[in-house]
This record gives structure tokens, sequence and C-alpha cells, in this order.
């Protein structure tokens, strides 16, 4: 088994758990009943901003705990107020030391989309990021066949929530819906954690004119995130980077206007 599958393997005793705790009707109840979700395509869209979808985490399967102590509401605000488009939250306990309350705190403290970051893989859970306020969710292509994609793409748009599918290669694009709003290339591969962003400059040509494109991981520096924009990446999710540092919100900011002067320079 693979860091992957080990993940899946223990997703699927926390569904066990969840579904004794709230039945399944009871959680459709309150999805149905929650606000309205914040736009994800829109914010990445806004030209304007900085296109940037800026991840709180605590720790990662590869490296450990990365920022133990942070708190989520604080981070998420601090990101806003520094030129964020998206707040992306963690939600995965045991690898990645998040909870559901992470993503709530997220949204309370600021006015961005906040997308929920975890291993979707049934319809509970998009029911269930409805609840805790997540405007959009993540769907992982290399843990779900087509249709299971299908599925969760339309229940999660039914319920007002956009679809950022994860890709790791091009036979993986063949799983793409047409409920599916954006299309996210990870440069980490999932089974070995090794990085490398040509994965998203070989993919970009290869994705729907139609979806927003989102770059994933490995994104460490402004000349990195420069290169993937002038390939046509809408959206950049960054969140290693900024996590390591005392200031994550401060961090982003200083990573912007490095990325504004590589604007200024074409």
């Amino acid at each position: 088994m693979n860091i992957l599958d080990d993940i899946i393997a223990s997703k699927r005793k926390e569904l066990v758990r969840s579904r004794q705790q709230i039945p399944l009707s009871e959680l459709e109840w309150r999805a149905r009943e929650a606000g309205p979700p914040r736009s994800l395509k829109d914010a990445l869209l806004d030209s304007p901003r900085s296109g940037i979808i800026a991840e709180f985490k605590r720790k990662s399967p590869s490296r450990g705990w990365i920022h133990q102590g942070a708190l989520a509401g604080k981070v998420a605000k601090s990101y806003a107020d520094h030129g964020a488009s998206a707040v992306s939250v963690l939600t995965d306990f045991p690898y990645f030391g998040g909870s559901p309350d992470d993503l709530a705190e997220a949204k309370s403290a600021c006015s961005l989309p906040v997308l929920r970051k975890d291993f979707i893989i049934d319809p509970y859970q998009v029911y269930e990021s409805r609840v805790m306020g997540a405007d959009a969710l993540l769907l992982i292509a290399a843990c779900l066949d087509a249709e299971t994609v299908r599925t969760l793409a339309l229940l999660s748009r039914s319920l007002g929530m956009e679809t950022l599918l994860e890709v790791h290669g091009a036979d993986e694009l063949e799983k793409l819906d047409g409920a599916v709003t954006l299309i996210g290339v990870n440069n980490r591969d999932l089974t070995s954690f090794r990085v490398d962003i040509r994965l998203s400059l070989e993919l970009s040509r290869l994705i729907p004119q139609d979806r927003v494109k989102v770059a994933e991981s490995g994104i460490s520096d402004p000349e990195a995130a420069w290169s993937l924009r002038q390939a046509g990446y809408q959206g950049l999710l960054i969140g290693e980077v900024f996590m390591r540092d005392p200031d994550p919100g401060a961090c982003l900011g200083s990573f912007i206007r490095e990325l504004e002067k590589k604007k200024q320079e074409v």
C-alpha cells in the first residue's frame, strides 16, 4: 500500500464513525438550510485579484508538522488582508492535523471563498462540506472512478458548491465531467510525494478552455508562479511556503508583491 491507499482506508473508517454520530438524513437537511456559497471560480477570474488560493494546513504526511499551533481563523483573515483570492483548508486530522472546525473558523473570519481539501469519496462528505461552510470542494481523480466523480460533482453543484477536480496525469483528465468547474493539476505525486511543476506546464494545453485551471503544489517562489501564469493557470494553490513562515499572511503579501513585479517586467 502507498500513502494514498492508507489515507483512503483511514477515511472509510472515519465515514463509518461519522454516520453513527450524524445520520445522513439530518446532514442533508442541514446542508439544504446552509447559506449561499461564495464562488471560487469568480474569485479566480477577477483580474485585479492575485489568483492565489492560500492554504491553511498544519502538517503533511511527507513533511510532518509545518505550523502546529496555527489558528485557522487568524490565518484566513490575514490571507484575505494580504491579497489572497480564496482560502483552502485541510480538514483531515490524522495526516494533516486539520478539522471541520478549522474550515468553519476560516469561513467566519473572512469574506473569501473557502475550498475544502480532504479525501472525498462519498456523498456523505459532500453534504458534510456544505454544512461546515465550504464553498467548493476538492475531488482527487486518483482515488475516484469517472462515475463517482460525476455523482459527487453533480451533488456538489445541486448544493451550490463548485468542484475542483485534481489530476496528476493526462489519463485522469478522462474523468472530467460537465459538472466540474475547475481543474487542478497537482505537481506532487501522491504515491511518492515527489514534486515537479513541469507537470502543470505539460498538462495546461490539454485542459479544456472552458474550465478554470489551477496549479497545485511545489510553487515555492514567484518565478515558478509566473511561469504557471504564463502557461494559462488562473489559479495557484499555495500553502506550505506560507505556513512555514511565522506570519503566513505577511509571507503571502511579499509573494504577491514579487509576482506583481514579474508582471510589470513583461
